[in-house]
């Protein structure tokens, strides 16, 4: 099992070598994460975009461009499209998002001929690397998903339990979180979390353990666990994935872990047929290039 993302990097290396295409690829950050991200044997890649542009920024960042694929195609949302047919049609396998906004490199993931949709919600899963935590930790959805039903909530413990799995754990377990543990009438979040274990109980969900509602101190700590005599939880402090019951909880937690802990982490968008890394542009390079890595892993589990 992995427990932490030098676990996953030895991962990838047990891996084939995948192949990213990248949409609209002419950003330094962006480019010097493909280039970690190939000198550590994590993938190939085919940059799609201005050309004259990606070359020019590979050349300052010391790349031999003679070992990228370079597509040219200047118009934004057409290189959006070229880039993720790549991954449509098994050129590569997996897809991230260069110099275009948010909703465009979206409308190709979506894009009813050459994009990755499967029926399925998608959904973003960060998993952190934690001091004091010795295992991974996968938080979802902290970005993508508003306010997920319980149908959606369900969708979205199937999607992370495959990246776990992928990640080495074999059965995950699942925490819907609240502001406490117990279920009260007055806070449907509860409420959902409670149906959310019934049904992980009577076998409709599957794969992994689920248990709630939790608040966020027993799902970390097995302190907080006996000093509220919840030691017979299914879930003891031992959480290994955070399911947040809306995107406000699921961002501020996110956000604070980032900018307040000396962490590492990599971000995933599922629910299509190949991962999807859909990062920040204030993200790191270390960042990037452990959501690539993710990605990696996330695809082989899938191609196999």
């Amino acid at each position: 099992m992995s427990k932490s993302f030098n676990d996953l990097l030895s991962q990838v290396s047990q891996c084939s070598k995948k192949k990213l295409a990248v949409a609209v690829a002419q950003d330094k950050a962006v480019l010097e994460a493909v280039k970690a991200a190939k000198d550590q044997g994590i993938a190939d890649a085919i940059l799609v975009g201005d050309a004259e542009k990606i070359n020019a920024i590979g050349a300052e960042l010391g790349m031999n461009m003679a070992d990228y694929e370079v597509i040219n195609e200047l118009d934004t949302v057409t290189a959006s499209l070229t880039a993720v047919k790549l991954v449509h049609d098994g050129k590569a396998d997996m897809y991230m998002k260069g110099l275009l906004d948010t909703k465009t490199f979206l409308k190709s993931v979506l894009d009813k001929e050459v994009g990755l949709r499967t029926g399925k919600p998608l959904s973003h899963v960060c998993v952190f690397e934690i001091p004091g935590i010795d295992r991974l930790l996968f938080l979802t959805d902290v970005a993508f998903m508003p306010y997920p039903t319980l149908e959606d909530k369900v969708n979205i413990i199937n999607l992370v339990t495959e990246i776990a799995q992928s990640c080495g754990v074999e059965c995950p377990k699942v925490a819907p979180l609240a502001a406490v543990e117990v279920v009260n009438p007055k806070m449907p979040v509860t409420v959902e979390a409670a149906e959310l274990t019934k049904m992980n109980d009577e076998g409709q969900i599957t794969g992994c353990i689920v248990d709630g509602p939790l608040s966020m101190d027993l799902a970390l700590y097995k302190e907080a666990a006996e000093e509220k005599g919840a030691t017979g939880r299914k879930i003891v402090g031992d959480a290994d994935v955070l399911l947040f019951p809306d995107i406000h909880a699921g961002n501020l937690v996110y956000k604070a872990i980032v900018h307040m802990v000396d962490v590492k982490n990599g971000n995933i968008l599922m629910g299509t047929k190949a991962p999807v890394i859909l990062t920040s542009r204030s993200d790191s390079c270390e960042v990037k290039v452990n959501s690539i890595a993710l990605a990696a892993i996330v695809a082989d589990t899938l191609n196999k």
